[in-house]
């Protein structure tokens, strides 16, 4: 098994204030997949930008993640459980599972683990959904270029090798269980400037770019975006593209 990489901890509050949420497209679809609604379970929670999503339509959600420092900055929610654990080890009782997701977090895990857990945690006809987003487009032109030469030319150096799944939309990760055509679908926000600075200082890549050279890189981002940002009061849409794999557990 190999060892939890924590790249969040540390930044959990930032995480917990400027990660995106998810649609209620995206919710609706997997909630309409799954064979019941009694329970979902997301790992890899971080602050709970799927779970509390999920409880909208699910009696209960059991939201676990391996940092301990994102559970404790994560949204309440009367219908939402949250767990310090690794994905691999739910503490779900078995086949009680109705839905199984992992936003944003499946690059991290041990997956031939966590898949056996899934099975085991997993209801008959369930279903397990990967679901990833990779870069972000700004609806202003000068604005998405300065973030792409970033994330790209600037940043790119310091991405952890995992990040290499979220660019191919997670279709290079083994996922052994029949697939189920899923909608195209994004997340979609109105940001302000420092909003999305924000979201960009969440970034492992950053944060691993700060540690070796110093915050130059960011400052000179910050910068660059404001120029080209105009009133930093401005609401710009932003939007986030979504990578799915989704999949049937089981009989059903």
């Amino acid at each position: 098994m190999s060892a939890f990489k924590d790249h969040f901890s540390d930044v959990s509050a930032g995480y917990a204030a400027h990660r995106p949420t998810y649609p209620a497209a995206l919710v609706d679809f997997l909630a309409d997949a799954a064979p019941g609604r009694d329970l979902a379970l997301d790992v890899g929670c971080g602050t709970g930008q799927l779970s509390t999503r999920l409880a909208e339509r699910f009696a209960a959600v059991v939201a676990t993640d391996a940092s301990a420092g994102q559970i404790a900055a994560a949204t309440p929610d009367d219908r939402v459980r949250y767990r310090a654990a690794p994905a691999e080890r739910s503490g779900l009782p078995d086949a009680s599972a109705d839905l199984v997701t992992v936003a944003q977090a499946a690059h991290w895990l041990d997956l031939d683990p966590f898949y056996d857990e899934v099975r085991r945690v997993a209801r008959p006809g369930a279903v397990l959904a990967l679901i990833t987003y990779g870069v972000l487009h700004v609806s202003d032109a000068a604005a998405d270029r300065v973030v792409r030469h970033f994330y790209d030319a600037v940043i790119g150096p310091f991405w952890p090798p995992e990040r290499r799944h979220v660019e191919d939309g997670y279709r290079s990760l083994p996922f052994p269980f029949p697939a189920l055509d899923a909608p195209r679908l994004s997340i979609a926000v109105a940001w302000r400037l420092e909003d999305l600075i924000g979201y960009v200082g969440t970034w492992s890549a950053v944060r691993a770019a700060e540690t070796a050279v110093g915050d130059g890189p960011i400052e000179a981002f910050r910068a660059a975006l404001a120029a080209a940002w105009g009133d930093p009061a401005t609401l710009r849409r932003v939007t986030f593209p979504l990578s799915l794999r989704v999949g049937r557990v089981g009989g059903g």
